[in-house]
């Protein structure tokens, strides 16, 4: 039984919940520590920090999951992903649709731990249906890479309405800090993941599957990444101003700017390490570049606002 979740847990890259995980708890460090509009602060509740944690957990593996039982056949035909656990026979589609429900009736569960805000609760399975659905995208549309930014998106968003949700019936503009953080998920992620379906043209093209890449070239997928990077970066520094228009001020100051900085410098660094007549280095500009980028924005963020 343990040996068979080491396998499932591999299978779903558990490891790579460090992607979205810093933005739900960056979101969480905002709502804690940025004032309301009385210059009270919602208190930290252990509860609700183990919520997160357990939504994100519970609901990345419920996805990743699904998304392996759906693409089993796709991957046992690619070339790069016929070695997967499904397709070698590792795994059992029983095994993993069980995990799937497990992992799904947790996230709904976990929810529970933030009452009496009930809208985590309510919103908890067209949230979960929303995440199922990205497995299915790249079969009818190219902007696959922008629907699994979207969902992405839902990390800080969803864990700003989990702690201040109370607020948003008297003031809805509360929540446009955390949808200016998502948009900015939401450009990093389709932009690494166009990156990384670099890797797929042929194949995705010989099997009629939808992306960008195998829509426009490599080369042009490159350049609207690096777009969509550059885009990230000019929304991130406009967060600390989103006060202006509606919602609290964010006191974020030059340490915030020095890890920005620092996450620019990532991205090029990312961009420059992938060309389109060299691909090898694909893994190491998604994986460890993109994780350092979440974990160090998280890490600035929740510095400066502390100080």
């Amino acid at each position: 039984m343990i040996k068979r979740l080491c396998q499932i847990l591999e299978m779903i890259r558990f490891s790579h919940t460090l992607f979205a995980l810093p933005f739900a708890l960056m979101a969480a460090a905002m709502a804690w520590l940025v004032p309301l509009a009385d210059g009270a602060k919602v208190p930290f509740r252990l509860q609700h920090l183990l919520g997160i944690l357990a939504c994100m957990v519970s609901a990345r593996s419920a996805a990743m999951a699904f998304n392996r039982l759906v693409d089993r056949k796709i991957d046992a035909e690619n070339p790069r992903t016929e070695r997967r656990h499904l397709p070698q026979g590792t795994l059992g589609s029983g095994s993993v649709i069980l995990f799937t429900l497990v992992s799904s009736a947790a996230f709904v569960a976990s929810t529970l731990l933030f009452l009496p805000n009930q809208l985590p609760i309510l919103l908890s399975i067209p949230v979960l249906l929303f995440l199922l659905l990205y497995s299915f995208t790249k079969r009818f549309t190219s902007l696959a890479h922008f629907f699994l930014g979207a969902s992405l998106m839902l990390a800080p968003v969803c864990t700003w309405i989990a702690l201040r949700g109370d607020l948003l019936a008297d003031d809805p503009g509360d929540l446009l800090p955390s949808l200016v953080l998502g948009l900015a998920v939401l450009l990093w992620v389709g932009g690494f993941d166009m990156i990384y379906a670099c890797q797929d043209v042929s194949f995705d093209q010989q099997a009629q599957l939808k992306s960008i890449p195998a829509r426009i070239g490599v080369p042009a997928a490159l350049r609207l990444a690096a777009i969509c990077h550059l885009a990230m970066i000019l929304v991130l520094l406009g967060l600390p101003h989103v006060g202006r228009l509606a919602g609290p001020s964010l006191p974020l100051g030059w340490i915030y700017h020095v890890g920005l900085l620092g996450v620019a410098v990532l991205l090029v660094y990312e961009h420059l390490l992938v060309r389109p007549d060299d691909l090898t280095r694909v893994n190491i500009a998604f994986f460890r570049v993109n994780a350092v980028v979440s974990v160090g924005l998280f890490f600035f963020v929740t510095l400066d606002l502390l100080l």
